[in-house]
């Protein structure tokens, strides 16, 4: 089992350099990080890991950010952790359709890290 560290988060994303840099970032700033690239494992991981707060890509292998994100908001043990959105996908189509999903913000590669950041201390004082 991991830590006590109540500010864990959990990040997928199959973007390599977005995924370091994020995990990175985020490592910096004080939080416990665990990453993943693919949505096969996400279940497994929440799991183990036990995040408070998870950063998604909508555009994953096997099975994409959307799908998650609406099996998350199903399932009672999980549906209260806030999901953020980092994608490329762009339209308001695509963002309203995360928010409609559960997802509490929504961000367009290349997000803004300080930006980012303010939103995730935000949602940790909550």
């Amino acid at each position: 089992m991991y830590s006590s560290n109540p500010n864990r988060i959990l990040i997928v994303d199959n973007d390599e350099s977005t995924l370091k840099l994020l995990h990175d970032y985020l490592q910096f700033h004080g939080y416990e990080i665990f990453s993943i690239a693919r949505g096969a494992n996400f279940f497994q991981t929440l799991s183990v890991f036990q995040p408070q707060l998870i950063v998604l890509d909508l555009r994953l292998p096997e099975i994409d950010g959307f799908t998650l994100l609406e099996q998350l908001k199903q399932r009672d043990e999980w549906q209260s952790i806030p999901v953020i959105i980092i994608s490329a996908l762009a339209s308001q189509t695509e963002r309203q359709r995360a928010y409609n999903l559960g997802a509490k913000h929504y961000f367009v590669k290349p997000a803004n890290l300080r930006i980012l950041l303010q939103t995730i201390q935000k949602e940790f004082q909550v």
